[in-house]
């Protein structure tokens, strides 16, 4: 009678997958991602690139990782630890040795495994896994390149082109062992194949023989059942945050009955967004790739001049670039969204890596008194709520956004239940057509009320106008030098957006109501600071957390929260933005801070022990 596989139920598991930057290990993390969220599991996604295009292959500094956290509960990050490892080469399994559990599984192949491939990973000996004190994980060793070269002889593909389908076999490795059939999997690569079918055969025989591999080595380790959640009906999809942004800026636009324009220049990691939103051309979206940063912002202001829902997207060094447009639109008093992807810095910094550095540039960024409305998205799913709610603040009150996110967050992915745009409030544009004053309309009259400007689109006859960056008369919207007017106009368009305080929901507060320590956070490390919440109320510690989503204005009821809670603390990753941004804003507020600024996301465990602290300090 066969041995029977070892069968373990988990709640939750971590996967990492990991080789050079050629080895496809982001596509394999996808796919296997999209199957974890059809079958019923909650998903966290974590792509971890390197900084070069394409590092000299086998080293250290070409590794490339993707790292899925799946359960049957909510999942609020990609894991601290990896419970399994795939690792194609000593590289990956040597960078990635503290990310893997004690008694993880690594799978890795032995054909990447010799002396030559062990000499560019740095190791000095012939036993890698002794020599990083790897002595408790369970090895999966197959000799996956030459498999895969034998098994696709009948395509007539050359060796390397073979090769490059051994990501697949090792996709079906972890199928077989995490009892995920192949047949959607094998949809997936028909589809980004479709034609080129050679290919896609090559890669579906590859997946197939990587399961049965799997099956046949049965006895060897235990395979991972992990259980679905019942999940409330609707469509699902697994959506990265770039992708979610795009699409709740098409929402925000078909709410307020505009066509969306983006003008935008490519730069990691925001450049998905420009991708995304050129294929929507069938919603009536307008791209327009520009030569450089102001250019591409330019092309914005003058779509939204011409009354088109504006947009521009980039991270960090094109913000700084930007910076005068953004002020030529804060003075002009046009709406403008710019989303601005958080990357490593400062100068091109890490370009592919994630934080939250780019606060105060956001906040301050730009000559003279320039104040607009800040925005942060908290998940990859949250990318779409927090977008939309951009486009109905800029266009409702006549000011450019910053919408803030970071790589981590635009990179990484979680299953999304497709929103139904009826549970979304209306976006009504302040259109010239709501003005009803006696005096004749000017550029800058505005709502008593809201301070907001009317907004005159050109080609509407009789509301003939001129906007640009020399300050206006409060009166007469011509060019003027007055200090009292241009003291009023300073303090005017302040109001205005402060004003906004009134149009956003006020600040939730989740956790424990007598909590004694509140977690504040803002921006892509909710789900981190979540686990760390859960896992501390787990241990008997009564704590709550704010997330911000809006930082300029702040919700009104920021200053009661802050000062209900006997100690506070603003964790960031950056030295202190968010933290002195409230010191100036809420007066004696003087909280505990949690700084890091590494490039990566936080860990949980290190989250709980530092809070820990603070607690009993």
């Amino acid at each position: 009678m066969a041995e029977q596989t070892k069968v373990t139920t988990l709640e939750k598991v971590v996967i990492r997958f990991s080789g050079d930057s050629g080895d496809g290990m982001q596509l394999t993390g996808t796919i296997f991602s999209n199957l974890s969220a059809i079958f019923g599991n909650e998903i966290s996604t974590f792509p971890d690139y390197p900084a070069e295009v394409r590092a000299p292959q086998g080293t250290l500094s070409g590794v490339s990782g993707f790292q899925v956290h799946l359960g049957s509960r909510k999942i609020f990050t990609p894991g601290d630890k990896a419970d399994v490892l795939v690792a194609m080469n000593p590289a990956a399994l040597k960078v990635n040795v503290k990310h893997i559990k004690p008694n993880a599984i690594v799978i890795i192949d032995t054909d990447s495994f010799k002396k030559s491939d062990l000499d560019k990973a740095l190791f000095t000996t012939d036993d890698p896994f002794k020599e990083l004190g790897l002595n408790s994980v369970q090895v999966v060793a197959a000799p996956i390149s030459t498999m895969v070269k034998d098994g696709l002889a009948e395509f007539g593909l050359d060796n390397k082109s073979a090769l490059r389908s051994k990501n697949m076999f090792a996709l079906g490795l972890v199928c077989w062992l995490f009892d995920r059939p192949l047949e959607e999997a094998m949809h997936m690569l028909q589809n980004k194949f479709a034609k080129k079918p050679v290919i896609a055969q090559a890669n579906i025989k590859a997946l197939t023989d990587g399961y049965n591999y799997g099956h046949n080595i049965h006895a060897s380790v235990s395979t991972y059942r992990i259980e679905s959640k019942k999940a409330e009906p609707g469509f699902y999809t697994d959506v990265n945050g770039n992708k979610a942004t795009s699409y709740g800026l098409i929402a925000a636009a078909e709410k307020a009955g505009l066509q969306l324009f983006l003008g935008s220049y490519p730069i990691t990691p925001a450049t998905d967004i420009l991708h995304e939103l050129s294929k929507r051309k069938d919603l009536g979206v307008i791209t327009v790739q520009a030569e450089d940063e102001i250019a591409g912002i330019c092309t914005a202001i003058g779509g939204s001049f011409a009354g088109c829902l504006a947009a521009t997207s980039t991270s960090g060094p094109g913000l700084a670039l930007k910076s005068e447009a953004i002020g030529l639109a804060v003075i002009a008093e046009l709406p403008l969204v710019i989303i601005d992807v958080q990357r490593g810095g400062p100068s091109t910094g890490m370009p592919t890596k994630s934080e939250q550095t780019d606060l105060m540039q956001a906040l301050y960024g730009r000559n003279g008194e320039s104040p607009l409305v800040v925005v942060a998205a908290s998940t990859p799913t949250d990318c779409f709520d927090a977008a939309y709610w951009a486009g109905k603040l800029a266009v409702e009150h006549m000011t450019p956004v910053i919408l803030m996110t970071d790589a981590f967050i635009a990179n990484g992915s979680s299953a999304w239940k497709l929103p139904d745009l009826e549970n979304y409030p209306e976006i009504k544009p302040n259109y010239v057509s709501n003005y009803h004053e006696e005096k004749p309309w000017k550029a800058y009259r505005r709502d008593k009320e809201s301070l907001v400007r009317y907004w005159a689109v050109p080609g509407m006859e009789g509301f003939a106008h001129r906007l640009g960056g020399l300050e206006k008369d409060y009166e007469t919207s011509a060019i003027s030098t007055d200090p009292i007017n241009h003291q009023k106009m300073v303090t005017t368009r302040q109001a205005k957006i402060d004003k906004i305080a009134d149009f956003i929901p006020e600040q939730e507060v989740i956790g424990d109501a007598d909590a004694d320590l509140l977690l504040v956070g803002w921006g892509g490390t909710y789900g981190h600071l979540y686990e760390a919440m859960e896992t501390m109320q787990e241990q008997g510690k009564k704590v709550a957390l704010a997330h911000f989503k809006f930082i300029s204005p702040l919700p009104k009821n920021t200053a009661e929260i802050l000062s209900r809670y006997k100690k506070v603390v603003v964790a960031e990753q950056n030295n202190g933005q968010f933290a002195n941004y409230l010191r100036g804003k809420v007066p004696g507020f003087n909280p505990y801070r949690f700084n890091r600024v590494k490039g990566q996301p936080f860990v949980v465990a290190r989250l709980v022990e530092e809070f820990t602290k603070i607690l009993e300090a």
